[in-house]
């Protein structure tokens, strides 16, 4: 629950103001010891903390996943492997509930489904790109929105991306991924409407320099709309789109 929707429950009578205090000023972290939870993340965003798992012991990522789950009931998880998806899945009650992409690295817990709304489109480059491309996508879909994935679009066959030109026609965001020359979020950024989050990606040959070109070709994009997130990180591009996607939904309802 955000704060606009635990106010709006106090004014439709559904929370007293002694709730409503207690869940503003009541603990706002859960210090495991080697973490602290952010409890109320959920309230000042709108969605609960996320979870970054590379480098953190399976151990780790499971005690975080079952606290964030008792309070949330949706946990998502970014560069998780095999072992952090099997303590997550051992916890008690949580194997139903929870999924991982070993492609994405995308680990998760949703215990109860959350309606799909809108709709952003994640468009990669090369099918190298698609790991990082695929993270975009699921943490988009984890957190509400609806997504269209379009892989293998790179502009050395411009005619596959115009060939599925039509459907960017009623997109809210727009995730573009590619490494080598990073130039596809320039052209889908000159062609679509929609704001456009550029991604780099790592994959390229030596003078790619790990991604640092396909970054400073999309920081240097002459199509107007675009932005750039560091990278390979899928995740924020993803979080991104889910954020302008959700305000242009609710905009088109109010």
């Amino acid at each position: 629950m955000n704060v606009d929707a635990l106010l709006e429950d106090f004014r439709q009578g559904r929370l007293s103001a002694e709730e409503v205090k207690r869940q503003l000023t009541g603990h706002s972290y859960a210090d495991a010891g080697f973490a602290r939870l952010d409890h109320h993340r959920l309230l000042r965003k709108g969605q609960p903390e996320v979870v970054f798992c590379q480098g953190k012991t399976p151990e780790h990522v499971a005690h975080i996943f079952q606290e964030l789950a008792q309070a949330n009931g949706r946990v998502l998880g970014t560069r998780a492997d095999a072992s952090h998806f099997k303590a997550v899945r051992d916890l008690p009650g949580a194997q139903p509930f929870v999924q991982y992409d070993p492609l994405s690295r995308v680990l998760s817990i949703a215990r109860e489904p959350v309606e799909l709304v809108g709709k952003v489109i994640v468009i990669s480059a090369g099918t190298a790109d698609m790991p990082v491309a695929e993270e975009a996508a699921r943490v988009a879909e984890h957190l509400g929105s609806r997504v269209v994935r379009h892989f293998d679009c790179g502009v050395a066959g411009i005619h596959r991306f115009l060939s599925v030109l039509d459907d960017f026609l009623d997109v809210r965001a727009v995730v573009a991924v590619a490494g080598m020359d990073g130039a596809l979020p320039s052209v889908v950024g000159g062609a679509v409407a929609a704001p456009v989050i550029a991604v780099p990606t790592s994959i390229g040959y030596g003078a790619s320099f790990g991604g640092l070109a396909a970054l400073l070709t999309m920081l240097n994009s002459c199509a107007p709309g675009v932005t750039v997130v560091n990278i390979d990180n899928g995740f924020g591009a993803g979080y991104m789109a889910h954020i302008i996607n959700a305000q242009c939904v609710a905009a088109s309802k109010g």
